[in-house]
């Protein structure tokens, strides 16, 4: 079998495949010419953050599955896969944990000032501590977590760790589900006035592309913080800079963008309540390693027909009849 990595992976996802005698070569170069000449004859695929789409997979003669490094899959033609009956798989068990830690950190981050505390005692300004702005305490806060699959429920757990009341925004989950976890369920309209922290757990689609705009700003508290991990485009960047900048909200933590990687020039760059990472709130070491290990499982175990297999991990298997 050959298997195609495109973009890299962590050394332990590379042995289980060589273990199984899979072929594996890495693919470095995302353009469209080069994936369509080096994919031709591919039976796999891992894939990170580089787009398939069908000019690209009509050229895969012999491909079989492609398996996101990751959960996302918006960087996928589905409609491809399922007409061609090729199987499209997720790593759906390997980075919760990772992706709600960085939450609670940038809900610390911006609550507490940290940074600022540490500028000031550098600068030899120790006793003039009353001179930073105020920072907050998360017990007893309201958060809003928009979205309740594996990612919401690891970020659920941990705020309630923090003696705060979580609500959920999520349709698609039964509201018994939901207290069980220690939850309440609440429409969008009524969560968005009732948070002070709000964190995106949504995949990016037709309904939830825009779903944070000016309308969502204006209903939030001035004191609220909104954190997305998920995808970019889900909140509005324009609108989340206004918001920011005429401080109509407290801060916001964005680890994605609707353009990867973002414009250097981003007018969000230039504010100070907002804090940035590169995409990466899942990779952490433990979480590469978990990924790249789950993602080469299910490459095998789809391949070999192997009963190991984890069906949810497989997103279209009702489509291809697995």
């Amino acid at each position: 079998m050959k298997i195609a990595i495109i973009g890299e992976i962590h050394r332990d996802g590379w042995k289980i495949l060589e273990k199984a005698n899979f072929q594996c070569f890495e693919v470095k170069n995302f353009e469209k010419k080069y994936l369509k000449e080096k994919l031709f004859n591919v039976d796999g695929i891992i894939l990170r953050t580089a787009k398939l789409d069908a000019e690209v997979l009509s050229q895969c003669k012999n491909l079989k599955i492609v398996v996101r490094h990751g959960v996302g899959y918006d960087n996928v033609d589905v409609n491809y896969l399922n007409k061609t009956n090729i199987a499209l798989g997720i790593t759906s068990t390997s980075n919760a944990v990772s992706v709600a830690e960085h939450v609670l950190t940038s809900f610390l981050y911006l609550t507490k000032n940290i940074h600022l505390s540490d500028k000031l005692t550098r600068e030899g300004k120790f006793i003039d501590k009353t001179s930073l702005p105020n920072f907050f305490e998360l017990y007893k806060k309201n958060v809003v977590i928009f979205g309740f699959g594996r990612i919401g429920k690891e970020v659920a757990k941990r705020c309630l760790g923090f003696d705060t009341h979580v609500y959920i925004v999520d349709p698609f989950v039964d509201k018994k589900q939901i207290h069980k976890y220690g939850c309440n369920a609440l429409n969008k309209i009524d969560a968005l006035k009732l948070a002070d922290y709000i964190s995106i757990h949504l995949p990016l689609n037709n309904e939830t592309k825009n779903y944070i705009t000016k309308k969502e700003f204006f209903l939030m508290k001035d004191t609220a913080i909104i954190v997305n991990t998920a995808r970019g485009g889900i909140i509005n960047e324009s609108c989340l800079e206004q918001a920011l900048k005429e401080n109509k909200i407290r801060g916001a933590a964005i680890d994605v963008f609707e353009q990867e990687p973002p414009d250097t020039n981003h007018p969000i760059f230039k504010l100070s309540n907002v804090v940035l990472s590169p995409h990466n709130a899942a990779l952490t070491l433990e979480c590469r390693k978990r990924m790249a290990t789950e993602a080469a499982e299910n490459i095998i175990f789809f391949l070999n027909k192997n009963k190991k297999l984890n069906l949810n991990n497989i997103v279209n298997k009702l489509e291809i009849g697995v």
